[in-house]
């Protein structure tokens, strides 16, 4: 596969690259400096793997992404983090970003993050989606098209803050069977099969807000 690595300081892209060389799955490795010269040097080409950065210069990772997106949705991109990014995250999974990866992450994190997103997963690193699910929070009501029942949104949101069935069965007075059931409809509802997929469906169809 392509992978291309989108981001604004040459030291960490060339770092990047070194590492990702010799990897027998990737074929081919690309560099732009900005948000703009990645959409001029991706038009056309077969979409790959983008390593994003959130806080490029000139047009940031987010806007990078929906145009991406946009033009061509084969890319799948994950985003590159710092610590205090908070305020990005939904902002980037509404833009489409499949995968969140800190800028400090070991090199085992970066290639599961790869292949797990080439696969059609989503991947968070364990910090940022800690972060996320401890300051995900409902909306006043659900979304009117929203596929799940009350219910279901109300056992999501639990799952996504980290409980497991039988904690959510007892914080809402029902039994684990309940639960189990309620958890494989919303899986089935939602093509999730973690819960980080839960998550970002949750937050793109504007179920809950970080």
């Amino acid at each position: 596969m392509t992978v291309f690595i989108v981001d604004d300081h040459q030291l960490f892209r060339e770092g990047l690259r070194f590492l990702l060389t010799g990897w027998d799955f990737v074929s081919d490795i690309q560099e732009a400096e900005s948000g703009e010269a990645f959409l001029e040097m991706s038009r056309g080409q077969k979409p790959g793997i983008v390593l994003m950065d959130i806080e490029l210069s000139g047009i940031n990772g987010i806007e990078t992404t929906e145009k991406c997106l946009k033009d061509s949705p084969g890319w799948k991109v994950i985003a590159l983090s710092m610590f205090g990014n908070e305020n990005y995250y939904s902002g980037m999974i509404d833009a489409g970003a499949s995968g969140f990866l800190l800028k400090n992450s070991k090199l085992d994190d970066v290639k599961k993050a790869i292949t797990e997103v080439a696969a059609g997963n989503n991947y968070f690193s364990p910090e940022i989606l800690s972060g996320i699910i401890q300051n995900i929070n409902k909306k006043q009501s659900a979304p009117k098209n929203s596929e799940l029942t009350e219910r279901e949104i109300e056992v999501l949101f639990n799952i996504c803050k980290g409980l497991s069935n039988h904690e959510i069965s007892e914080s809402l007075n029902v039994s684990k069977r309940t639960i189990d059931k309620h958890r494989e409809n919303i899986l089935l509802k939602t093509q999730s099969s973690n819960t980080a997929q839960m998550v970002v469906y949750a937050i793109r169809n504007n179920i809950f807000e970080v």
